[in-house]
């Protein structure tokens, strides 16, 4: 068992497929690139008057990772996973995996009788929006 303290140092975030492609050479593995919003950014105090803060133009950078996924079996075409949104755990430490770097995992469940499903969140919760 795991205590609460340490389950809430998970990040769980919603991410939308942007692409997938079977790694070749291999059985189950497959890349995806996803969207996971904006990086988040620290919050850093000045003096600057919210005037000033209008003027600046916005910092933050899209939220784009790799995740090298073994589902392939329950998606032979990968395709059909693109524009999906599902449930990732985003602040793992990068992995290589079979030569590909993966910067987090998706959750999906399945049972022994094969049984397989992604968790997708309601078409209105937007990328980044994090689990609680």
């Amino acid at each position: 068992m795991i205590s609460y303290d340490e389950f809430a140092k998970v990040e769980i975030k919603v991410g939308k497929i942007l692409s997938a492609e079977k790694i070749p050479d291999t059985d189950k593995l497959l890349k995806l690139s996803v969207d996971f919003g904006l990086k988040d950014s620290l919050v850093v105090e000045t003096k600057a008057t919210a005037e000033d803060v209008a003027l600046q133009p916005s910092k933050q950078e899209p939220d784009i990772r790799q995740i090298v996924s073994g589902i392939s079996a329950y998606f032979p075409d990968p395709e059909v996973l693109v524009g999906k949104k599902c449930m990732f755990v985003t602040n793992l430490e990068p992995r290589k995996i079979r030569g590909y770097e993966s910067n987090g995992m998706l959750f999906a469940v399945s049972t022994p009788e094969g049984a397989f499903s992604l968790l997708e969140p309601a078409d209105a919760i937007p990328p980044g929006a994090k689990a609680k």
